[in-house]
């Protein structure tokens, strides 16, 4: 999926390890899949903080030399995704200042729905901002804070903020890691047992991060929990009364690796039994089944699975397509597309398809992925989606288009068939979205799909300023 969704935030932080900034380095790396446009370090030996970020990929910011200026044993990351007019160095994240805490940083993934309500007060306090995002406001509000230590500060701080945050924090003498009480954002705890003796704590947006550097999985940071990992081991707190969860069902649909556990549960698994309750809804008889790569794919084989239609890999995805390229100056139709994936003509000619993917947002790039299917040859091409028909913007951290852009707000699954140009098209239910994720509990967040958003929104004018911040 492409030029739909966009991706959000990635954060890590580690305590306790010699080499901590080459393994937040290593942390980014398994997380860039949440975000390309910046990403930043900063770690502590105890005595300063030291950051260093830029535009650009995780691999080509952290040289050696840059790590070799990373000293410490503790560090936080952060790689991010943003918006149209926000991708500014500015904005990268982590932010670090020096207040009367001491010197601290910070990084976060989510959305603070009353960002601009707490940055106007502050701002009449005397409050001076450097960059347009959120995270900022949380910084602010921990240095005006009277309570004498930082967690203390920061526990104040968080009960001033709405709507979804995963927060890592490093002081010179610890790393504080948080979790908004309804859980919007994944933040997972891990633990590395060192060849000296002693343990380092790891925390991270996802698993996969803990996998590449030979951490053990321990558990999710809870909702409304603070953790602070420093001299006296990990210590773990509540901050704030216990509500509803709202975790975001589209971590599970679209945005976590597969190989990640996130919730506490599988990705890889949810995917292929949304793939699998799709073929029990939307059975079609076809020829062979295939996926958008590559977040299709884990859905596209639990349909192959259950309707016993083979699975083949139809399109093939160009991993190597930069944030800018050439276009030739004689236009090519659908340009954009064809340079990400090519169509296995072989494999389609002559064929009926089911093209699995995770969503349809504005339905562009849709139309373009089955005019390619169906001019590599295919006779038909029953276009099929992991998810319900995406009706409403996120406003918890997910960058979705504005409620009019949105194709399935305004038009019937049958008009967007047609605007597609699929023979036929299916969506996952609801329920069957549920059942995929067996939120029995009921502690997923559906907003996107129902309009019915769990928390109490301000002003969608602070909305709207806030939501292209992530």
């Amino acid at each position: 999926m492409f030029d739909k969704l966009h991706e959000e935030c990635g954060v890590f932080a580690i305590y306790g390890h010699p080499e901590a900034s080459n393994l937040a380095y290593l942390g980014l790396y398994a997380l860039q899949h949440r975000g390309q446009e910046s990403a930043g370090i900063c770690s502590s030996e105890g005595r300063d903080i030291h950051c260093h970020k830029a535009m650009g990929h995780v691999a080509d910011i952290f040289t050696p030399e840059v790590l070799a200026d990373l000293p410490g044993d503790r560090a936080i990351g952060h790689t991010r995704y943003s918006t149209a007019g926000d991708t500014v160095l500015a904005n990268a994240q982590p932010f670090s200042v020096t207040c009367n805490k001491g010197r601290i940083a910070v990084a976060h993934n989510g959305n603070i729905t009353n960002a601009g309500e707490l940055r106007r007060e502050l701002e009449r306090e005397g409050s001076i901002f450097q960059a347009s995002s959120d995270t900022e406001v949380i910084l602010h509000l921990v240095a005006r804070s009277r309570e004498r230590t930082l967690a203390e500060a920061l526990r104040e701080a968080l009960l001033e903020l709405d709507g979804a945050f995963s927060l890592v924090f490093l002081s010179q003498d610890s790393v504080i890691v948080a979790r908004d009480p309804n859980g919007f954002r994944p933040l997972a705890i891990g633990r590395m047992e060192l060849p000296e003796g002693g343990t380092a704590w790891v925390f991270a947006s996802e698993t996969c991060a803990f996998d590449l550097i030979n951490a053990v999985y321990v558990s999710d940071v809870e909702p409304g929990e603070m953790a602070i990992a420093g001299p006296q081991g990990l210590q773990r707190e509540r901050f704030a009364p216990q509500r509803a969860r709202s975790q975001c069902v589209f971590e599970h649909v679209y945005f976590s690796r597969p190989d990640s556990i996130v919730f506490g549960r599988s990705v890889q698994h949810s995917r292929e039994m949304m793939g699998r309750l799709l073929a029990r809804e939307h059975g079609v008889d076809a020829d062979v089944v295939v996926p958008v790569p590559d977040s299709g794919v884990a859905a596209a084989l639990g349909y192959s699975s259950e309707s016993g239609i083979p699975f083949r890999h139809g399109l093939i995805r160009n991993h190597y397509v930069g944030r800018t390229f050439i276009e030739p100056s004689q236009s090519i139709r659908d340009f954009g597309v064809k340079l990400k994936l090519n169509p296995v003509r072989h494999l389609l000619a002559g064929k009926r398809i089911v093209l699995v993917d995770d969503s349809i947002v504005r339905g562009t790039t849709s139309r373009k992925l089955v005019r390619m299917v169906r001019n590599a040859g295919a006779a038909e091409v029953h276009l099929r989606v992991s998810c319900p028909p995406t009706i409403s913007p996120c406003y918890y951290g997910v960058d979705t288009p504005d409620k009019n852009e949105l194709i399935a707000a305004r038009h019937s699954v049958e008009e967007i068939r047609q605007f597609v140009e699929a023979d036929s098209l299916g969506y996952l239910s609801l329920e069957g979205l549920r059942q995929a994720v067996e939120d029995a509990r009921r502690e997923y967040c559906y907003a996107c799909y129902t309009g019915d958003y769990p928390t109490e929104l301000i002003q969608i004018e602070d909305l709207m300023a806030a939501k292209p911040v992530r």
